[in-house]
């Protein structure tokens, strides 16, 4: 401790530059450093070591600038000016300036001991710059006696805003989670509220932070959601900044950011002279901010530190023990704490209880590489036991032979980690084992080719963080609602709408689904919060091009419409493919009610109007050509004109689809008086022995409207019919009842036209011959493709048996008449007794 305090007494000067955040610190450390011949500065993060060196490339040139950190060493021959983080800063080189970045970082627990370290020995040859907080001013006085201290006020004002939901967040706002999970869950809010947001954890590699930041700056996105890492100077062009919580996990308990955490990071809102906002997403509770904390942040006021964390910076290396016992000396200065053990010093404690491991570190030098073994970081927070079995393996590579590790252990690990498939939690997994592999090449007496095996580790880690971050924006952004939010809430007109030829509905070159006819989809692949904005976006500005389809609709020619009539289908009316409208029940079977589609509710109600008009009209004048003898008797049955029986008669028929059971109907048909009787034969009914029928509803075209009708009618889907020109069915056949015009006759089913004509043909023969036997036309029965198991239960049902002695029963006889089961009119006994028989028929 003394020889520390010693050396800084030695040195130049110290300036510290302190001051809230947005002061231009850093900015003006690296203007300082720039000055000078040479020069370092010690960052807290790898993240913010990297952008400051990109920075001074660009002023002095790429073979001239190093970055030194854990995991990447950039190191030209000809450097001179070195941008390090605080732990990689090499202390023994004569540099003109040295300066270390967020000096207060020295009251942390974790890692203060190396802030606490650089602030007693890290020094310039011609200038020391010491940047931090206001809080750090007594611990400088008390360490630093000589110091001079430099106050720097904000450029801008902080002011607190208040609690804010997450979907009333300004745009150009950072929300700051502590936790992975809580990162994650704000963001995917956000993605769904705001189109997504940008995603910044310490965790993250740089080139993936990069890319991530860059998203943000671009204004790709209008929101970030980060860990408190954006505290630590990084340099973004943030307007507000909210908590999505107070409270953070500091390695050993859950406990409540310090004020001066709360403002290093609320300080983040704000850029030079422009203002900032900070806040938090509740208003009460364990989240929000009190009182006193808003007025402290908002006017700097916060409590001076009192202690900072120390551990020996110049350990002893001459034994195992000796190393132990100064890394744990208590420092001698008030103003210090020892800091609490480390993951690197538990390490340590327990190598050096294996017997091997002291064998291997008897002098100093290999002491002192035991040491610097176990200060690999456990990059991946397996914990102190599974880590130290890691560096275990290390050190045994380490302490044998040449020192070097395995090219082929280190390849194979390389290569276990080259893989770009997976979710964000895998990806992030990788790369923190490649930020180990990447960590151990940068140690130059480590491999036997270590620059090869650094390029191999820094190839597989930006391959991976290019995949993360493909990852985090493909699960976070979506292009389609970020592009929608910014312009819904100025003119609704402005969206820049379009429609592909295959009805693809286009933001700029963003598909955001499809519109079929009048019916708008969302994109399949868009998720389900993001739906109701898409769809609410879409309808707004698609009415234009809805009413031109609907004028459209509304003027329709008869070419563009048609009618779904296929079997398990709902009888729809289509225009140019598109479902438009069902067919419902009506007053009658042809007279159909036409439901437009619900689609079409987007078109006013004088349009829907006209196109139910034109759609009627249409289905009216397809029914009067397919079905004319139908379209005649639905008028014969409304016509005041015509008598009871007719109309009575004809609204059967209508509802029959044009057949109907004679015996279903008899009392009307008795009714009828041989005028009335000859029109209905003019209209092409046929009064059947067993049937009254339209003979041309039974042609394929007519039967397939007249199914249409049925399902109509049922509220149902279109039956499946008979095969087209059917004579005769296998019984069971699709179509092969009596609702589609077929009579079950034995193992076979008749068309009914087909059972009139046998029926009479039967009688004819029978009234020419008188009483005595007669032979009925075979080729009939034939050429209709009766079986003979039909054809004589058909007879038999007429009155009919084959005649005494005829063995082909070629010949048929008059047996009577069968039980008749209804009263059948005075007229045509025969035929109405058959009917009765044939009741039995199909039995």
């Amino acid at each position: 401790m003394q020889r520390n305090e010693d050396r800084a007494a030695a040195a130049v000067p110290v300036t510290a530059v302190l001051g809230p955040t947005n002061t231009g610190k850093t900015h003006l450390a690296v203007e300082r450093m720039c000055g000078h011949s040479s020069g370092m500065i010690g960052f807290p993060l790898r993240l913010l070591a990297r952008e400051v060196y990109d920075r001074v490339v660009k002023l002095k040139g790429e073979n001239r600038v190093a970055l030194i950190t854990g995991e990447e060493k950039i190191v030209p021959k000809d450097a001179r000016w070195f941008l390090c983080t605080a732990e990689s800063m090499p202390l023994d080189k004569d540099l003109a300036f040295v300066a270390l970045d967020e000096a207060q970082l020295g009251a942390d627990p974790e890692r203060g001991h190396v802030f606490t370290d650089r602030i007693l020995r890290a020094r310039g040859r011609e200038e020391t710059m010491l940047l931090g907080s206001e809080a750090l001013r007594p611990m400088l006085k008390a360490l630093v006696p000589k110091v001079e201290i430099i106050n720097r006020p904000r450029f801008s004002t902080l002011t607190y805003a208040g609690a804010k939901k997450i979907s009333r967040l300004p745009k150009r706002s950072a929300i700051v989670a502590f936790s992975a999970e809580e990162v994650y869950a704000v963001a995917e809010m956000l993605r769904r509220l705001r189109g997504g947001a940008a995603v910044v954890m310490g965790a993250l590699s740089p080139r993936t932070r990069n890319a991530q930041v860059a998203m943000f700056q671009a204004g790709e996105v209008d929101y970030l959601v980060a860990t408190d890492a954006i505290g630590m100077g990084l340099n973004m062009d943030v307007a507000h900044v909210a908590f999505a919580s107070l409270n953070k996990f500091d390695g050993h308990r859950q406990r409540r950011l310090r004020i001066s955490e709360m403002a290093q990071i609320a300080g983040r809102a704000g850029r030079h002279q422009r203002d900032g906002t900070f806040g938090a997403l509740v208003e009460e509770g364990p989240g929000a901010f009190a009182p006193e904390e808003v007025l402290a942040i908002e006017e700097h006021r916060f409590p001076p530190l009192e202690q900072l964390y120390w551990r020996q910076g110049e350990p002893d290396y001459s034994s195992v023990d000796a190393l132990i016992e100064s890394l744990e000396q208590r420092p001698q200065h008030p103003a210090l704490w020892a800091a609490p053990q480390s993951v690197d010093l538990a390490v340590l404690k327990r190598m050096a209880e294996e017997p091997g491991v002291r064998a291997c570190a008897r002098h100093p030098a290999m002491v002192a590489r035991l040491w610097a073994a176990c200060g690999v970081p456990d990059f991946r927070k397996l914990g102190v036991d599974p880590h130290t079995r890691f560096v275990a393996r290390l050190w045994g590579y380490l302490s044998e032979g040449k020192g070097h590790i395995p090219h082929e252990w280190f390849a194979a690990e390389i290569a276990r980690l080259d893989h770009v498939a997976g979710d964000v939690e895998t990806l992030a997994g990788r790369i923190a084992a490649a930020r180990s592999w990447s960590y151990i090449a940068n140690r130059a007496d480590w491999l036997a080719d270590p620059a090869h095996w650094s390029a191999r580790a820094s190839a597989v880690e930006e391959r991976l963080s290019d995949a993360l971050h493909a990852s985090l924006t493909q699960r976070f952004v979506d292009k389609r609602t970020t592009l929608l939010m910014r312009q819904i809430g100025t003119d609704p007109r402005a969206l820049p709408v379009t429609i592909g030829p295959e009805g693809e509905v286009l933001v700029e070159d963003h598909a955001i689904g499809r519109l079929d006819g009048f019916r708008f989809t969302v994109a399949a692949d868009a998720r389900a919060a993001d739906k109701r904005l898409l769809l609410a976006a879409a309808e707004r500005r698609l009415g234009d091009e809805r009413t031109r389809r609907g004028l459209a609709l509304a003027d329709a020619t008869d070419a563009d419409l048609t009618v779904v009539m296929d079997a398990g289908a709902v009888p729809t009316l289509l225009w140019r493919a598109l479902p438009v409208a069902t067919l419902g029940p009506g007053a009658s079977l042809m007279r159909p009610r036409v439901v437009l589609d619900r689609a079409l509710e987007c078109l006013t109600v004088e349009l829907r109007g006209r196109i139910a008009t034109r759609l009627g009209d249409w289905l009216s004048g397809q029914l009067r050509r397919a079905l004319p003898g139908l379209a005649r008797l639905d008028s014969v049955q409304r016509d005041p004109a015509a008598s009871p029986a007719s109309r009575a008669v004809a609204a059967a028929l209508v509802a029959g689809g044009g057949m109907v059971a004679r015996a279903d109907i008899a009392v009307s048909l008795d009714g009828l008086d041989g005028v009335a009787r000859k029109a209905f034969r003019g209209a092409g009914v046929t009064i059947g022995a067993l049937d009254v029928f339209d003979a041309r509803v039974l042609k394929p075209a007519p039967a397939r409207w007249r199914r249409v009708l049925r399902a109509a009618r049922a509220g149902a889907a279109v039956e499946a019919g008979p095969r087209d020109g059917a004579s005769v069915l296998e019984r069971g056949a699709p179509g092969a009842t009596l609702d589609h015009g077929y009579r079950p006759v034995a193992a076979q089913a008749v068309r009914i036209d087909l059972v009139e004509r046998i029926a009479r043909a039967a009688h004819d023969a029978r009234g020419a011959s008188g009483r005595k036997p007669f032979a009925l036309d075979s080729g009939l029965a034939l050429s209709m493709g009766l079986t003979r198991p039909t054809l004589e239960r058909l007879m038999a049902g007429f009155g009919f048996r084959p005649a005494p002695g005829s063995d082909t029963a070629a010949l048929w006889t008059w047996r009577g008449l069968p039980t008749v089961r209804a009263t059948p009119p005075p007229r045509d006994t025969a035929m109405a007794g058959a009917f009765a028989a044939l009741a039995d028929l199909a039995v």
